[in-house]
């Protein structure tokens, strides 16, 4: 293995210049023509809380027609003071989550400072760009990234195209097969300076009429007790809300939309 004269503050480049085929795509050629069947994850929301952001995702992963997972974890805290989604090819996505935690760990070490939100927000994009050749094939990773630095007045949220496109989003957003219908959701719901309570419910909401419209995204499920996975970032850094917060808001979602549709 060649060493590099000096230390580099991306893991990635150092990666990429000693050990590409260790990369997520550094071994895939994307040169084939008929797409592959892997599992792939679905509908992530994030949206602006009064004290931060918060970002949740659904339970399912599909293969096809297929369901190819009903327990998949989709949401992760990048660092201390930010938060990663997944949506697309589940295994490379799953990968580009831990090679980019290693990457804003690694810059920390090297430079004995954080990177600045939006630095982190830039090389999330540059590696979502070296996924592209297997994007061509039908193989593409869409992240979502939020996080929240001290003094800032909001969270921020991050949305990214398969070419490494970063976009910034306000309010609100989601990615995924499902993410019309959260959208929709969200836009009827959403409202500044939410509370934290108030924030999971919306999210709920969100992937609730996801999963309610596209059989990609997997809804509140009581018989199996699986709940989305919910993460919130605020002054207080990033924490996971509990499966019991989450069922507890997730049954009165259900038992509010059983009601309505006994009246009607």
């Amino acid at each position: 293995m060649r060493l590099t004269s000096e230390a580099s503050s991306s893991f990635l480049e150092h990666l990429a210049e000693t050990r590409p085929e260790l990369l997520p795509f550094g071994g895939l050629s994307g040169t084939g023509t008929t797409p592959l069947q892997v599992p792939h994850a679905t509908t992530i929301v994030a949206l602006q809380t009064g004290s931060g952001v918060l970002m949740a995702g659904d339970r399912r992963a599909t293969m096809g027609n297929l369901i190819a997972s009903r327990t998949m974890e989709k949401v992760f805290p990048a660092d201390e003071t930010s938060l990663l989604g997944i949506a697309g090819t589940a295994g490379l996505a799953v990968d580009l989550v831990k090679l980019f935690q290693v990457e804003l760990e690694h810059y920390e070490k090297i430079e004995g400072t954080q990177l600045s939100l939006e630095g982190r927000a830039n090389r999330l994009a540059a590696m979502v760009r070296g996924n592209l050749g297997m994007a061509m094939q039908g193989m593409a990773v869409v992240p979502l990234y939020a996080g929240y630095e001290a003094g800032s007045p909001r969270g921020r949220i991050f949305s990214y195209d398969v070419t490494g496109g970063r976009y910034e989003e306000h309010e609100h957003h989601s990615v995924g097969s499902g993410s019309n219908f959260a959208r929709g959701a969200l836009k009827k719901l959403w409202h500044p300076g939410l509370e934290e309570p108030d924030a999971v419910r919306v999210a709920v909401e969100a992937l609730y009429d996801a999963a309610d419209d596209d059989s990609a995204t997997g809804g509140p499920d009581p018989v199996r007790q699986l709940w989305p996975v919910i993460y919130v970032v605020d002054d207080g850094g990033s924490r996971r809300i509990s499966d019991e917060a989450v069922r507890e808001t997730a049954l009165t979602v259900l038992a509010g939309r059983d009601a309505r549709g006994r009246e009607a």
